[in-house]
């Protein structure tokens, strides 16, 4: 019997695993070119680029820009947000802040979800402008 168990449970684990399909990460591209928020007068210019894991939820990004008004003060992921609506912090983006910045975060669920949906976007704060000087609509692509 026990010849019975040490041969069948490993075979039974091996039929069930090879039709259990593994999960695989699907790496997604993000973009977004920014452009002036709300009342901001500047005429900032700059993009976003980056990817979304969406089986760890990683979002890597590279944020470049120029012609804001002063050094960003802040950064962050906002949503859910159609272009044009503000939205709440989704994901804080650490400085230090400077053109090139880049860096890896994890989002939640929520974010992921927002994300895919096309309903997120990222915001740079500077102290002239503190509730956002330049916007990127985060595009979300194979």
């Amino acid at each position: 019997m026990n010849f019975y168990l040490r041969t069948t449970i490993p075979l039974a684990a091996v039929l069930v695993l090879g039709f259990v399909p593994l999960a695989q990460a699907k790496t997604l591209n993000i973009s977004g070119t920014f452009a002036t928020e709300g009342s901001a007068t500047s005429t900032p210019t700059g993009h976003l680029t980056g990817t979304l894991d969406t089986v760890n939820r990683e979002v890597t990004y590279k944020i470049t820009y120029t012609g804001l008004s002063g050094p960003v003060m802040a950064a962050h992921f906002h949503g859910p947000a159609a272009v044009g609506q503000s939205a709440a912090v989704m994901l804080p983006i650490p400085g230090p802040y400077e053109s090139g910045m880049h860096g890896k975060l994890t989002a939640n669920a929520a974010t992921e979800k927002a994300m895919l949906a096309g309903m997120t976007y990222v915001n740079l704060h500077t102290s002239k402008y503190p509730t956002g000087e330049a916007r990127a609509q985060v595009k979300v692509s194979s």
